[in-house]
């Protein structure tokens, strides 16, 4: 999609900030977590029923958090969670995953589960366990409508720096068709909780523009509650192309993806690398990150989008890169920061091409995320072209 981020060629809102091991082990799983991201925060009043099945109280929300669970998020973040966008309730699974030990959990039981549909859960042991992935888990469009992945907090999905992790796709006729607008459904609803997601690499896959290093959603309904992504990997340059972790193209009458109580990156050689968006990226999708942590990701393509003439394309949204027409990003309780982009939005990359996207930042704090080439005056870390200036409240921009 032709982004007006060309005319950060021509200069506009140019302010330039100075710039501030991949096979680490991923970081070990703690119990006990102090947040949680399926109950609301002390002192809030319960949200309402959910609408449309993603998740909400009683029969299809986690009355309270689970008894292991992954450190993940920001411990710290106070930004109520919503109804719909709390975990689901695992405990009447549809299938399991393993038998009780560590062999038992295999690449073959994900894929054959996630293809099968419903609310998956994980039995490998009480020890944490990284189930090596030797093929990338799809989702069968026709089996669900909800797919739910529970980790329990010990379970870790790794791509093994060869290939994406999960796959969901409306409008992949291999994946089967399920409606006549493939494009907005409102199902399947994929959820992945208490889980792990670490070495993705979907680089040279360019189907759909490509993107989607742990994780591409195409259509349905999608969420993030408690998970950890860590080394993800997708194409090094390239225009509109990212999200080294999570791409997504449209959802459900453009409803939001969530994205709770999670980390991507953490701490220094665990973020996501790719052209454009080293964590996050979609087109023409809205988001709400809530209570998350978003840090040392980076954006690696370079000459912008559209290309500037000798240049392959990329290099911004260090973090987030978000681009289409009429979507929403809210902020909240989160921190973004040590993130950076080759080009701009060493944080966030927001183009919304008909100016009426809107961005909100509450309770939030962005900071060191350098943007090697342009970004909005006034909002350091951040490239925005929407209907208004970014909203902050309560959050720190350094």
């Amino acid at each position: 999609m032709t982004s007006l981020a060309a005319l950060v060629v021509l200069g506009v809102a140019t302010a330039t900030l100075p710039a501030c091991a991949p096979n680490d082990p991923a970081p070990a799983f703690e119990a006990g977590s102090s947040a949680s991201p399926t109950a609301p925060t002390s002192g809030q009043s319960e949200a309402p029923q959910a609408r449309d099945g993603l998740g909400g109280p009683g029969a299809s929300a986690s009355p309270k958090p689970a008894e292991k669970v992954l450190a993940a998020g920001n411990p710290n973040g106070r930004a109520s969670v919503p109804a719909e966008a709390r975990a689901v309730d695992t405990s009447k699974p549809t299938r399991t995953v393993g038998t009780g030990t560590p062999a038992s959990c295999t690449s073959a039981a994900v894929v054959k589960a996630v293809a099968a549909g419903g609310v998956i859960t994980f039995n490998c042991g009480p020890a944490p366990v990284t189930i090596k992935m030797t093929a990338t888990a799809k989702v069968r469009n026709a089996n669900g409508p909800k797919v739910v992945l529970d980790g329990g907090g010990t379970v870790t999905l790794s791509g093994q720096g060869q290939r994406r992790i999960l796959y969901m796709n409306t409008c992949d006729e291999a994946q089967g068709f399920t409606t006549s607008h493939c494009q907005n459904q409102d199902h399947p609803q994929l959820t992945v909780q208490n889980l792990t997601f670490a070495d993705g690499n979907s680089t040279g896959d360019k189907a759909e523009g490509g993107g989607g290093g742990a994780i591409f959603v195409r259509g349905g309904r999608f969420k993030v509650v408690n998970s950890r992504f860590v080394r993800n990997r997708c194409d090094r340059t390239g225009p509109d192309l990212g999200g080294a972790a999570i791409r997504v193209l449209s959802q459900h009458e453009n409803k939001p993806v969530y994205v709770v109580g999670s980390t991507f990156g953490g701490t220094a050689g665990q973020g996501g690398s790719c052209s454009n968006g080293g964590a996050l990226s979609s087109i023409g999708v809205s988001w709400v990150v809530l209570n998350s942590v978003l840090s040392h990701n980076e954006a690696i393509g370079s000459g912008a989008n559209p290309a500037k003439s000798g240049t392959p394309g990329g290099g911004s949204g260090g973090a987030i890169y978000c681009d289409g027409n009429e979507f929403t990003v809210r902020i909240a309780g989160t921190v973004i920061e040590n993130n950076k982009a080759n080009e701009g939005g060493g944080a966030v990359f927001f183009v919304s091409n008909n100016r009426t996207g809107t961005m909100k930042i509450e309770s939030s704090t962005l900071r060191r995320n350098p943007s090697g080439k342009f970004e909005t005056r006034g909002f350091p870390g951040i490239f925005f072209l929407g209907a208004r200036n970014p909203t902050l409240t309560s959050s720190k921009l350094s």
